[in-house]
C-alpha cells in the first residue's frame, strides 16, 4: 500500500492549476499583489474587509459624508468662510424656523400631500400588485412587470412634462372630454392641488409597486385554497390572510413613498401653483440667494429629514412592528 504522501503528491499532480492569461498572471505573480491583495485575500477576516469596506465607503462618503458636511454648513454663521477669518458656530439658523411662523405652512403642506399621496398610491398599487403576483400566469408575471415598469425608464423631468400635456387645457383630458360632448370649455387642472397630487402619485407608484409585489408574492396559495375550502369568501380571505401576510410590504412601500414624496423638488415647481408651495421649494431659495443663506438653508434640509425620518420610523413601528424592515 503506498504511503499516504505519496498518494497526496500524486492527486495532487492530477489537480490542475489555475490557468490566467499572460497579462493576469505576472499581476497575480507579482510582489506588489502577493503582499496587499493577495495576502488579503488568503484570509478570511481580510475576504470580510473587502467585501464589506465596498459597501460602507459606499455609504460614508454618498449618504453619511454629505449629512455631516449639511449639519456643519448649518452650525456656521456664513458659508463660505473667507479666508483667514475664523468658523463662528451658531443655532441661530434653526431658531428662524421656530421663530417665524410663515415656515410651518409649507413643511405641513409638504406633510400632508406626501401622507395622502402615499395612500392614495397604496389603494391604486395594491389591486394591481395583487393581479400581477396572483393572478397573472408564472410565466407571463416578468412580461407583465416589464410592461409596468417601462413607463419608469424615463427621467422624472420627461414623465412631470407628459403629466402636463395630459391635462393642459388642449391635453388629451380636456380633448377626449369635449370630443365626447361633456365640456364645452376646458377645465382648468394645471397648477392646481389635483395636478400636483396626480402627478406625486404617478411618479413614486413604482416605489410601492415592487415591494407589495414581492410581498404577496410570497404569500402561499395553499393558505387562500384552504381558507376558500373551509368557506371563507373573498372579502374574508383579503382581511384575514392577505392583508396581515402583505404587512410587510404596505409598510415598506409605504414608507418608501412616503420620504420620496416629502423630498420631491421639480414636480412640485412644473405641477403645482402659488398655493402648493412645498418644504423643499422653500429651501431651494436659500441656496439660489446670497452664500450667506446656505447655512439656513442647510438647517431647514436638517429638520425636514429628521422630521420625515421620525414619521417614518413611528409609522413602521406602530405599523409593522419590531421585525419591519425596507424591503
Amino acid at each position: 500500500m503506498a504511503d499516504a504522501p505519496s498518494v497526496h503528491a500524486s492527486m495532487s499532480s492530477h489537480i490542475a492549476a489555475p490557468r490566467y492569461s499572460t497579462r493576469i498572471a505576472g499581476i497575480v505573480n507579482s510582489r506588489l499583489y502577493q503582499a496587499t491583495l493577495g495576502a488579503a485575500v488568503a484570509s478570511r477576516t481580510g475576504r470580510f474587509v473587502l467585501l464589506a469596506g465596498v459597501p460602507l465607503l459606499w455609504l460614508i462618503g454618498l449618504h453619511i459624508g454629505p449629512i455631516y458636511q449639511m449639519l456643519k454648513i448649518s452650525l456656521l454663521t456664513q458659508y463660505p468662510i473667507q479666508h483667514g477669518q475664523p468658523a463662528s458656530f451658531t443655532l441661530a439658523n434653526y431658531a428662524i424656523f421656530f421663530s417665524e411662523s410663515i415656515y410651518f405652512a409649507p413643511l405641513i403642506r409638504s406633510f400632508i400631500y406626501s401622507v395622502t399621496a402615499t395612500a392614495i398610491t397604496l389603494v391604486v398599487i395594491y389591486p394591481v400588485a395583487y393581479y400581477v403576483a396572483k393572478i397573472v400566469r408564472p410565466d407571463r408575471r416578468s412580461k407583465a412587470l416589464l410592461l409596468l415598469l417601462v413607463p419608469f425608464w424615463a427621467g422624472e423631468l420627461i414623465r412631470t412634462f407628459s403629466i402636463i400635456m395630459l391635462l393642459a387645457n388642449r391635453g388629451a383630458v380636456n380633448v377626449l372630454l369635449r370630443e365626447i360632448g361633456i365640456i364645452d370649455r376646458p377645465i382648468p387642472m394645471l397648477f392646481t392641488p389635483f395636478s400636483l397630487g396626480f402627478g406625486l402619485v404617478y411618479l413614486v407608484c413604482l416605489y410601492m409597486l415592487l415591494p407589495l409585489y414581492s410581498s404577496i408574492d410570497k404569500i402561499p396559495k395553499h393558505l387562500l385554497d384552504a381558507a376558500a375550502d373551509l368557506g371563507a369568501g373573498p372579502v374574508t380571505r383579503f382581511r384575514r390572510i392577505i392583508l396581515p401576510l402583505s404587512r410587510d410590504g404596505i409598510v415598506s412601500g409605504c414608507s418608501l413613498v412616503f420620504l420620496t414624496t416629502i423630498g420631491v423638488f421639480a414636480t412640485p415647481m412644473l405641477l403645482g401653483g402659488p398655493t402648493t408651495v412645498m418644504f423643499p421649494e422653500t429651501i431651494s431659495g436659500f441656496f439660489h440667494g446670497a452664500s450667506d443663506k446656505w447655512p439656513v438653508g442647510a438647517a431647514f434640509a436638517l429638520i425636514m429629514l429628521v422630521t420625515a425620518l421620525t414619521t417614518a420610523g413611528i409609522f413602521m413601528r406602530l405599523v409593522g412592528g419590531k421585525s419591519t424592515k425596507l424591503m
